[in-house]
């Protein structure tokens, strides 16, 4: 392939001859860099071709595949080695955090899709909506469902961004989470308050991040959260106040809205409207500070500084409705914990009996509607996992004899095959020890668990010969002993093993999982709760309201000065 030139100005002038499906930014930098003669290195010169900078990216790209052609103009400039090596490090920070933005969205879409649909959740726990007084709720299809548990889990992502002052991550991350709202039915959404609440972080970060630009779609983003807070809490919050028992949720929520339109309108030159908002922001500010008496009071009763504040920012500062509210609290904590037991309980089971055909779990609701009209409880599960939890097709095969019959060999199999997995469990545990793998595994044929065979071995005689307890751990474990012991074979199981017949699922749909990420995201959305979209510090706002307010005082004196 013919080469190339390229037209370098700036650190060195002159033509290039390169093959452009050959070369790499890396290769070009250091070219330039060599015949520049300044003997900075590679890492000080910049690369920049019709108006972007050439990053190196993972080295392997070609010039060709970055839009560098023929007779292309480059500007090589110099920086320093210090500047050079912060270039690059941007850069790799930028590439880390496209790449972690990347896996948070997938991971969101794996476990939304896991516990929407109806498939067996890998983890012990299962993620399910709730509303404002912590009671389950079905919003909608099953896609509705994937969609909004998607945004709730990207929302508490950037929550937590915001947080630790990641502003920027956390935009992107409430873009993402923006997306997946807008996936789901407009009217079930119009029913909640989360898109409002998203709109108003978005605008926050804009606002942390003092970046003006965003400016035009911060107002339209505003009114959009001001309007479908009106319509999911009624107006002046009437809807949400009869709720919440007369409590106060709301206000440093309103607080936070009416500040950032203070913001907008007086950068949109709106003095009038921009004190208005921010004037009633101040007010609120000032109902949410917290008496001394009141904290002192509540703190001596044994409570917890954080939660009596909260108590009493949500309750208007009246002790005895924040002290109802503690209790409340602390028994619907305690009902979570026992629900939390039961679900973990149910979906331990749910995995014992393997998933349908189709990938789901049994359902448990409809297994004990089988089992209180007189089925056995395993064969009712059989007949709910084949029949796609179907519970007509279900009890059609229960009462038929054949299929009946069938189902009763299946479990029957799936039993040997458990004990077989957990005979083969004991004798690599044995054979990890530094014993045989055949005297481990005569002894667990002999005497059943892992406890009684190991207490044999240990006693100096095996069930496969007279091996002495000494020459049997030092013995080595040469060979892998595959397909020598019966009890090897036909590893696969429910939920445990290679998916077949049973329905379990296949060890590489666990291993797509990207299991940090979809921790983090199910750690952040766990210790959330109810209120925790209205349970706002307000202190960084406070302040806010006081520049904005003196910038807008400012500005009438300013107004006054001229027009006398």
């Amino acid at each position: 392939m013919g080469s190339a030139k390229l037209k370098i100005g700036g650190a060195w002038s002159g033509i290039l001859e390169v093959e452009l499906e050959e070369w790499t930014v890396p290769m070009l930098r250091e070219e330039v860099a060599k015949r520049s003669g300044h003997g900075g290195g590679p890492e000080t010169i910049n690369l920049i071709c019709a108006g972007k900078l050439l990053k190196d990216g993972d080295g392997t790209e070609k010039l060709s595949q970055l839009g560098v052609r023929n007779n292309a103009k480059i500007l090589a400039s110099r920086v320093s080695v210090d500047q050079g090596k912060s270039v690059k490090e941007e850069s790799l920070a930028e590439e880390e955090r496209c790449t972690r933005l990347s896996r948070l969205k997938a991971a969101a879409i794996c476990l939304s899709e896991r516990h929407a649909d109806g498939s067996l959740p890998v983890e012990d726990f299962n993620l399910e909506l709730e509303n404002q007084s912590g009671q389950k709720v079905q919003l909608g299809s099953e896609t509705d469902q994937r969609a909004i548990m998607m945004g709730l889990m990207l929302h508490a992502n950037a929550k937590a961004l915001m947080r630790k002052k990641k502003y920027k991550e956390a935009l992107e991350v409430l873009t993402m989470g923006e997306e997946a709202f807008s996936l789901c039915d407009q009217k079930l959404i119009e029913m909640v308050d989360n898109v409002p609440i998203l709109q108003i972080d978005m605008v926050w970060c804009y606002f942390m991040l003092r970046d003006i630009s965003w400016l035009s779609v911060a107002g339209f983003r505003l009114a959009k959260a001001r309007e479908g807070l009106e319509r999911s809490h009624g107006k002046e919050a009437s809807r949400l106040r009869l709720l919440q028992k007369g409590r106060y949720l709301e206000i440093a929520l309103h607080l936070r809205l009416e500040l950032l339109e203070g913001v907008v309108a007086y950068h949109s030159s709106q003095t009038e409207k921009s004190r208005k908002y921010l004037t009633s922001a101040q007010a609120k500010f000032l109902q949410l500070q917290i008496p001394d008496e009141a904290l002192s009071l509540l703190l001596s009763m044994g409570y917890k500084e954080r939660d009596a504040k909260r108590a009493l920012r949500m309750n208007n500062q009246v002790v005895e409705s924040a002290v109802d509210f503690l209790v409340e609290e602390k028994e619907k904590k305690a009902r979570k914990r026992e629900d939390d037991i039961r679900r973990r309980k149910e979906i331990m089971e749910q995995k014992r009996y393997g998933t349908t055909p189709l990938g789901k779990a049994v359902d448990i609701e409809r297994l004990n509607e089988l089992v209180s009209i007189g089925f056995e409880k395993e064969l009712a599960a059989e007949a709910l996992r084949q029949n796609e939890n179907d519970t007509q097709k279900a009890l059609d095969d229960l009462t038929n004899p054949d299929a009946n019959s069938s189902m009763q060999i299946h479990i029957e199999s799936r039993k040997k095959k458990r004990l077989r997995q957990a005979a083969n469990a004991s004798i690599e545990e044995l054979v990890s020890m530094g014993f045989p793998r055949e005297a481990a595994a005569a002894a667990i044929r002999s005497f059943g668990t892992s406890q009684a065979a190991l207490d044999h071995l240990l006693g100096g005689t095996t069930a496969a010969g007279d091996h002495n307890v000494n020459d049997t751990l030092h013995n080595d474990q040469g060979g892998d002993g595959i397909g020598n012991d019966p009890l090897t074979n036909d590893q696969s199981e429910d939920g445990s093993g290679s998916a077949g017949s049973d329905g379990g699922p296949s060890h590489n749909k666990a291993e797509t999982r990207d299991v940090e990420m979809e921790e983090e995201i199910t750690g952040e959305l766990l210790k959330g709760d109810a209120y925790s979209d209205y349970d706002i510090e307000v202190t960084e706002e406070g302040e806010a309201i006081n520049e904005y307010l003196a910038l807008v005082t400012v500005g009438d004196n300013v107004e006054i000065g001229s027009s006398s």
